[in-house]
């Protein structure tokens, strides 16, 4: 099913499609500040740029006049990426000032996105974040001067959580606090935290966990699912060798049904394996992603990356068309 979309992401959207003059899609040569977040792996990813104008010696006077990002992501990824570069460019702000921009100011700009797409303004204003960090070291800009704690940055690579999106404890634990986020499902549709497999839940140390004792709550026990990931296939290659084709179809089929399938519903989409052979595998994506710009990209580093390293990694995903 579409999402309801506002007329001003639409356009956004459309305009960084066709590439029409003054959209923002590339990279900016030779940046001043350089960012990214996301992976590939989740399905979303962002690398942010952009350029000052330096004013004398002072680099607390820099400011922005030109910003470009490269996105792997959908509709509503593309055109918060588009509000983030217009917002910057229409405001000739510094990049002091810039960090001050939050996702909920990506949000208002595009006129409001549905509640699960709103991890896409989240990815921007952290690849932007990241950017003006990268702005700072170059002009030898204390990053107490952006409000940014430097511990910050090193605490972020802690412990993993949500081992589908590799999203660690820190960065949940800021995000949560960043954003007022006050249950799992909220949780979910900001950062894409617990989205996929739900095993993070209520495991100890999970979402819920952490929401206890940011906030102080104790609620009683939710029932939710909570599916494991599927078995890892052998390593060695005589182990690959050794399975059937049945066997090889079901686990591609198990690692569809627990791993892909679930992130590929959080962007209301879905896809059909329409035929196994050796290890090929024939499939079509559905819904929203069906649709998507960037399909081929979804095939290639969310499915057959997924199946690559679950199942074989000799597998190769190939599209059917209707």
């Amino acid at each position: 099913m579409p999402w309801d979309y506002s007329n001003k992401v639409m356009q956004l959207f459309r305009d960084a499609i066709a590439g029409k003059a003054g959209t923002h899609f590339g990279k900016v040569e030779t940046p001043d500040g350089q960012g990214h977040h996301g992976s590939m792996q989740c399905g979303d990813a962002m690398e942010f740029t952009f350029r000052v104008d330096r004013t004398g010696d002072d680099p607390k006077l820099d400011r922005i006049v030109e910003a470009r990002y490269q996105t792997f992501g959908c509709t509503s990824a593309i055109a918060s990426s588009e509000a983030l570069c217009r917002m910057l460019e229409e405001r000739k702000i510094t990049p002091i000032e810039a960090i001050a921009i939050k996702n909920a100011d990506i949000v208002d700009y595009l006129e409001g996105l549905p509640p699960q797409k709103l991890h896409c303004s989240v990815m921007g204003a952290e690849a932007l974040q990241a950017a003006v960090v990268d702005w700072a070291r170059k002009r030898d800009v204390p990053l107490s001067d952006l409000g940014i704690d430097p511990s910050q940055l090193v605490e972020d690579e802690g412990r993993v959580v949500c081992h589908c999106f590799t999203l660690t404890e820190p960065y949940i634990r800021r995000k949560v606090k960043e954003l007022n986020l006050r249950s799992i499902e909220e949780i979910s549709a900001a950062i894409k935290a617990g989205g996929a497999c739900t095993s993070c839940h209520h495991e100890p140390g999970g979402l819920q966990d952490i929401l206890n004792d940011v906030w102080g709550v104790q609620p009683a026990p939710v029932a939710s699912p909570n599916v494991p990931l599927p078995e890892p296939s052998p390593s060695s290659p005589a182990g690959r060798n050794a399975r059937t084709p049945y066997q090889l179809a079901k686990e591609v089929e198990r690692v569809v049904d627990k791993v892909i399938r679930p992130r590929l519903a959080l962007e209301g989409g879905d896809i059909e394996i329409v035929e196994i052979r050796d290890k090929k595998v024939f499939c079509r994506l559905l819904g929203v992603c069906a649709a998507c710009v960037g399909a081929q990209q979804t095939l290639n580093f969310v499915v057959e990356d997924s199946l690559r390293q679950n199942v074989d990694p000799e597998i190769e995903v190939i599209p059917v068309t209707v």
